[in-house]
Protein backbone atom coordinates (compact mmCIF):
# COMPACT_ATOMS: atom_id res chain seq x y z
CA UNK A 1 0.00 0.00 0.00
CA UNK A 2 1.29 3.20 -1.25
CA UNK A 3 0.58 5.49 1.84
CA UNK A 4 1.30 9.38 -0.07
CA UNK A 5 -0.89 7.85 -2.90
CA UNK A 6 -3.65 7.09 -0.26
CA UNK A 7 -4.12 10.72 0.61
CA UNK A 8 -3.16 12.22 -2.90
CA UNK A 9 -5.09 14.47 -4.85
CA UNK A 10 -2.60 15.67 -7.19
CA UNK A 11 -4.61 16.49 -10.68
CA UNK A 12 -8.10 16.45 -9.75
CA UNK A 13 -10.39 19.32 -10.20
CA UNK A 14 -11.84 21.05 -7.31
CA UNK A 15 -14.86 23.93 -6.95
CA UNK A 16 -15.03 25.57 -3.57
CA UNK A 17 -18.24 27.57 -3.67
CA UNK A 18 -17.93 30.05 -1.01
CA UNK A 19 -14.15 29.77 -1.52
CA UNK A 20 -13.37 32.87 -0.35
CA UNK A 21 -14.63 36.14 1.64
CA UNK A 22 -14.79 35.38 5.04
CA UNK A 23 -11.55 34.15 5.31
CA UNK A 24 -12.64 30.90 7.10
CA UNK A 25 -13.40 27.45 6.03
CA UNK A 26 -13.75 27.96 2.08
CA UNK A 27 -10.50 29.62 2.27
CA UNK A 28 -8.95 27.01 4.30
CA UNK A 29 -9.72 23.87 2.44
CA UNK A 30 -8.81 25.95 -0.56
CA UNK A 31 -5.18 26.67 0.75
CA UNK A 32 -5.13 22.81 1.15
CA UNK A 33 -6.08 21.88 -2.25
CA UNK A 34 -3.99 23.96 -4.14
CA UNK A 35 -0.75 22.65 -1.51
CA UNK A 36 -1.84 19.27 -2.70
CA UNK A 37 -1.67 19.75 -6.14
CA UNK A 38 -5.36 19.78 -7.17
CA UNK A 39 -6.35 22.04 -9.96
CA UNK A 40 -8.86 24.50 -7.71
CA UNK A 41 -11.14 26.95 -8.33
CA UNK A 42 -12.86 29.19 -6.12
CA UNK A 43 -16.52 30.46 -6.28
CA UNK A 44 -17.75 33.86 -4.27
CA UNK A 45 -20.07 36.03 -4.35
CA UNK A 46 -16.97 38.71 -3.69
CA UNK A 47 -15.08 38.95 -7.12
CA UNK A 48 -12.39 41.09 -5.64
CA UNK A 49 -11.86 38.89 -2.18
CA UNK A 50 -12.32 35.55 -4.68
CA UNK A 51 -9.71 37.37 -7.00
CA UNK A 52 -7.19 38.56 -5.01
CA UNK A 53 -6.76 34.66 -2.56
CA UNK A 54 -6.79 33.13 -6.35
CA UNK A 55 -3.86 35.50 -7.15
CA UNK A 56 -2.01 34.46 -3.90
CA UNK A 57 -2.55 30.89 -4.31
CA UNK A 58 -1.41 31.12 -7.86
CA UNK A 59 1.82 31.61 -6.74
CA UNK A 60 1.42 28.07 -4.97
CA UNK A 61 -0.08 26.27 -7.92
CA UNK A 62 -3.62 26.42 -9.82
CA UNK A 63 -6.28 28.46 -8.43
CA UNK A 64 -8.61 30.62 -10.60
CA UNK A 65 -11.46 32.50 -9.14
CA UNK A 66 -15.21 32.64 -10.48
CA UNK A 67 -18.25 34.82 -9.58
CA UNK A 68 -21.12 33.06 -8.08
CA UNK A 69 -24.18 34.17 -5.92
CA UNK A 70 -25.84 31.33 -4.55
CA UNK A 71 -28.54 32.82 -3.07
CA UNK A 72 -30.10 33.87 -6.29
CA UNK A 73 -32.17 30.72 -8.14
CA UNK A 74 -29.98 31.02 -11.05
CA UNK A 75 -26.59 31.57 -9.66
CA UNK A 76 -26.13 27.88 -9.39
CA UNK A 77 -26.80 27.09 -13.26
CA UNK A 78 -25.02 30.05 -14.11
CA UNK A 79 -21.65 28.86 -12.41
CA UNK A 80 -22.34 25.48 -13.23
CA UNK A 81 -22.28 26.50 -16.81
CA UNK A 82 -18.71 29.00 -16.22
CA UNK A 83 -17.27 25.45 -14.85
CA UNK A 84 -18.56 23.10 -17.84
CA UNK A 85 -17.20 26.18 -20.10
CA UNK A 86 -13.51 25.20 -18.28
CA UNK A 87 -13.55 21.63 -17.17
CA UNK A 88 -15.89 19.02 -18.44
CA UNK A 89 -15.02 16.92 -15.37
CA UNK A 90 -15.27 17.63 -11.82
CA UNK A 91 -14.31 15.37 -9.51
CA UNK A 92 -14.75 17.44 -6.09
CA UNK A 93 -17.26 20.04 -5.41
CA UNK A 94 -17.22 21.48 -1.84
CA UNK A 95 -20.32 23.28 -0.62
CA UNK A 96 -19.04 26.16 1.75
CA UNK A 97 -21.30 29.14 0.44
CA UNK A 98 -23.08 30.05 3.00
CA UNK A 99 -24.95 32.84 5.13
CA UNK A 100 -25.55 33.63 9.12
CA UNK A 101 -28.30 35.29 10.76
CA UNK A 102 -29.13 35.86 14.74
CA UNK A 103 -31.65 37.93 15.73
CA UNK A 104 -33.94 37.65 19.37
CA UNK A 105 -36.72 35.13 19.14
CA UNK A 106 -39.39 37.97 18.84
CA UNK A 107 -37.58 39.87 15.99
CA UNK A 108 -36.31 37.52 13.72
CA UNK A 109 -37.41 39.07 10.35
CA UNK A 110 -38.49 36.65 7.81
CA UNK A 111 -36.15 38.24 5.00
CA UNK A 112 -32.90 36.78 7.33
CA UNK A 113 -34.28 33.15 7.68
CA UNK A 114 -35.14 33.09 3.84
CA UNK A 115 -31.77 34.91 3.07
CA UNK A 116 -30.11 31.56 5.10
CA UNK A 117 -32.08 29.13 4.01
CA UNK A 118 -31.99 30.13 0.49
CA UNK A 119 -27.75 29.94 0.31
CA UNK A 120 -27.27 27.52 2.83
CA UNK A 121 -29.93 24.87 1.67
CA UNK A 122 -31.26 25.85 -1.93
CA UNK A 123 -27.88 26.44 -2.54
CA UNK A 124 -26.37 23.56 -1.93
CA UNK A 125 -29.15 21.04 -3.99
CA UNK A 126 -29.07 23.51 -6.83
CA UNK A 127 -25.27 23.55 -7.34
CA UNK A 128 -24.79 19.66 -6.52
CA UNK A 129 -28.06 18.96 -9.27
CA UNK A 130 -26.36 21.32 -11.64
CA UNK A 131 -22.83 20.06 -11.28
CA UNK A 132 -24.03 16.45 -11.23
CA UNK A 133 -22.87 16.08 -15.20
CA UNK A 134 -19.48 16.95 -14.86
CA UNK A 135 -19.40 14.89 -11.56
CA UNK A 136 -20.82 11.77 -13.39
CA UNK A 137 -18.54 12.08 -16.27
CA UNK A 138 -15.50 11.97 -13.82
CA UNK A 139 -16.81 9.24 -11.49
CA UNK A 140 -15.82 5.54 -11.40
CA UNK A 141 -16.23 2.64 -9.13
CA UNK A 142 -12.77 2.73 -8.20
CA UNK A 143 -12.36 6.68 -7.91
CA UNK A 144 -15.88 8.22 -7.15
CA UNK A 145 -16.61 11.99 -7.50
CA UNK A 146 -17.25 13.18 -4.08
CA UNK A 147 -19.09 15.96 -3.02
CA UNK A 148 -18.26 17.69 0.46
CA UNK A 149 -20.99 19.66 2.28
CA UNK A 150 -20.30 21.69 5.00
CA UNK A 151 -22.68 21.79 7.59
CA UNK A 152 -22.19 23.13 11.44
CA UNK A 153 -21.92 21.76 14.90
CA UNK A 154 -24.98 24.04 15.27
CA UNK A 155 -27.12 21.49 12.95
CA UNK A 156 -26.18 18.74 15.62
CA UNK A 157 -26.71 20.67 19.05
CA UNK A 158 -28.39 23.69 20.12
CA UNK A 159 -26.02 26.91 20.57
CA UNK A 160 -26.64 29.30 23.12
CA UNK A 161 -27.06 32.04 20.59
CA UNK A 162 -30.15 33.49 18.91
CA UNK A 163 -29.45 32.13 15.23
CA UNK A 164 -32.63 30.34 14.77
CA UNK A 165 -32.37 29.94 10.54
CA UNK A 166 -28.29 29.38 10.75
CA UNK A 167 -29.40 26.16 13.04
CA UNK A 168 -32.05 24.51 11.31
CA UNK A 169 -30.29 25.15 8.15
CA UNK A 170 -27.08 23.36 8.78
CA UNK A 171 -29.50 20.41 10.17
CA UNK A 172 -31.02 20.59 6.96
CA UNK A 173 -27.62 20.65 4.94
CA UNK A 174 -26.73 17.56 6.90
CA UNK A 175 -30.05 15.68 6.00
CA UNK A 176 -29.90 16.61 2.46
CA UNK A 177 -26.44 15.12 2.29
CA UNK A 178 -27.53 11.82 3.46
CA UNK A 179 -30.57 12.24 0.86
CA UNK A 180 -28.23 13.09 -1.95
CA UNK A 181 -25.44 10.55 -0.73
CA UNK A 182 -28.46 7.92 -1.33
CA UNK A 183 -29.50 9.35 -4.57
CA UNK A 184 -26.14 9.62 -6.34
CA UNK A 185 -24.19 6.42 -4.78
CA UNK A 186 -24.58 4.20 -7.93
CA UNK A 187 -23.77 7.40 -10.21
CA UNK A 188 -20.42 6.34 -7.96
CA UNK A 189 -20.47 10.29 -6.47
CA UNK A 190 -20.00 10.13 -2.93
CA UNK A 191 -21.44 13.01 -0.65
CA UNK A 192 -20.51 13.73 2.88
CA UNK A 193 -20.41 16.58 5.63
CA UNK A 194 -18.12 18.17 7.50
CA UNK A 195 -19.38 19.70 10.77
CA UNK A 196 -17.26 22.10 12.24
CA UNK A 197 -17.07 23.93 15.62
CA UNK A 198 -15.59 27.31 15.82
CA UNK A 199 -12.53 28.48 13.67
CA UNK A 200 -11.30 31.95 13.52
CA UNK A 201 -13.01 33.68 10.44
CA UNK A 202 -14.35 36.70 9.61
CA UNK A 203 -17.74 36.05 10.86
CA UNK A 204 -16.30 34.94 14.09
CA UNK A 205 -14.34 37.51 15.15
CA UNK A 206 -17.41 39.43 17.60
CA UNK A 207 -17.26 36.21 19.19
CA UNK A 208 -13.41 35.95 19.71
CA UNK A 209 -14.08 39.09 22.24
CA UNK A 210 -14.57 36.19 24.94
CA UNK A 211 -11.70 34.06 23.45
CA UNK A 212 -11.34 32.83 27.16
CA UNK A 213 -14.32 31.52 28.08
CA UNK A 214 -14.67 30.35 24.40
CA UNK A 215 -12.00 28.12 24.56
CA UNK A 216 -13.23 27.07 28.19
CA UNK A 217 -16.09 25.84 26.57
CA UNK A 218 -14.11 23.38 24.01
CA UNK A 219 -13.44 19.62 25.67
CA UNK A 220 -10.23 20.04 23.96
CA UNK A 221 -9.18 23.77 25.29
CA UNK A 222 -8.26 25.49 21.74
CA UNK A 223 -10.52 26.69 18.46
CA UNK A 224 -9.82 25.20 15.15
CA UNK A 225 -7.20 25.56 13.01
CA UNK A 226 -6.65 25.50 9.09
CA UNK A 227 -5.20 21.82 9.75
CA UNK A 228 -7.76 20.27 11.28
CA UNK A 229 -9.96 21.23 8.71
CA UNK A 230 -7.51 20.27 5.71
CA UNK A 231 -7.07 16.95 6.60
CA UNK A 232 -10.58 15.67 6.71
CA UNK A 233 -10.59 17.91 3.05
CA UNK A 234 -8.28 16.01 2.29
CA UNK A 235 -8.91 12.51 2.91
CA UNK A 236 -12.49 12.89 1.64
CA UNK A 237 -10.82 13.87 -1.56
CA UNK A 238 -8.79 11.41 -2.02
CA UNK A 239 -8.53 7.58 -2.07
CA UNK A 240 -8.28 6.96 1.66
CA UNK A 241 -11.91 8.43 1.96
CA UNK A 242 -13.55 6.35 -1.06
CA UNK A 243 -15.85 4.25 0.70
CA UNK A 244 -17.15 6.83 2.96
CA UNK A 245 -20.89 8.47 1.70
CA UNK A 246 -23.69 9.85 3.74
CA UNK A 247 -21.16 10.45 6.95
CA UNK A 248 -21.88 13.93 9.10
CA UNK A 249 -18.31 14.40 10.78
CA UNK A 250 -18.02 17.14 13.67
CA UNK A 251 -14.64 18.74 13.57
CA UNK A 252 -15.19 20.39 16.75
CA UNK A 253 -12.99 19.67 19.83
CA UNK A 254 -15.93 17.43 21.20
CA UNK A 255 -18.15 20.30 21.55
CA UNK A 256 -21.15 18.97 19.58
CA UNK A 257 -20.36 14.82 21.25
CA UNK A 258 -19.16 15.44 24.82
CA UNK A 259 -20.99 18.50 26.40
Amino acid sequence: MDIEQLFSIRGKVALIAGGAGDRGIGEMIARAYVAAGAKVYIASRKVEAGDALAAELSALGSCTSLQADLGQPDGATQLAATMAEREPELDVLVNNAGASWGAPFDDDPVAGFDKVMNVNVRGVFLLTQALAPQLRVAASAEDPARVIDIGSIDGIHVPDLPTYAYSASKAAVHQLTRHLAKELVTDHITVNAIAPGLFPSKLTEVLFEHEAALIESIPMGRVGQPEDIAGLAIHLASRAGAYMTGAVMPVDGGVATLK
